[in-house]
């Protein structure tokens, strides 16, 4: 079996997305993550929890302490301070290599990369690098273990 046998559609996102959109993005496709894309090249897959780091404060990531310090009333607003925060201006400067295959790749490939990379989600690419769509660590190990008895 190939990549291109368990292909599904993920979430795109540009850098000039909003946030809140791509959160939402990923949220609505049920996907573990997303994938930002320029002109339908992968520059970055992200997991959730990466998605989520968006979302969150740098000042309480660095200090959980803190975040003790707000009430649960106004913790629960974070996610409405993001306002117009792209999702460019969160990404790192240096960008690791997206977790990305060919259409042809073996889901062994596949698994080891995901493996590798520690992401639930990997972008497939064709013979150009654009991107065709992406498998989950759900369909991946749904792949590898057959079908079930009933």
């Amino acid at each position: 079996m190939r990549a291109r046998d368990i292909i599904e559609h993920a979430p795109t996102v540009a850098a000039t997305d909003l946030v809140v959109t791509a959160v939402q993005r990923m949220a609505a496709s049920r996907m573990p993550g997303l994938i930002v894309v320029a002109g339908m090249r992968p520059v970055a897959v992200l997991p959730g929890t990466q998605v989520l780091r968006l979302t969150v404060p740098q000042a309480h990531q660095e200090d959980p302490a803190s975040v003790r310090t707000i009430d649960e009333r106004h913790a629960d607003l974070f996610w409405e301070e993001l306002g117009d925060l792209t999702v460019g201006e969160c990404l790192p400067p240096r960008l690791p290599r997206p977790a990305t295959v060919a259409l042809d790749a073996t889901l062994l490939e596949v698994a080891a990369l995901m493996a590798r990379q520690r992401s639930p989600l990997t972008a497939v690419v064709d013979a150009d690098g654009l991107l065709t769509g992406a498998i989950s660590l759900n369909r991946l190990l749904s792949a590898l273990a057959g079908p079930t008895a009933g």
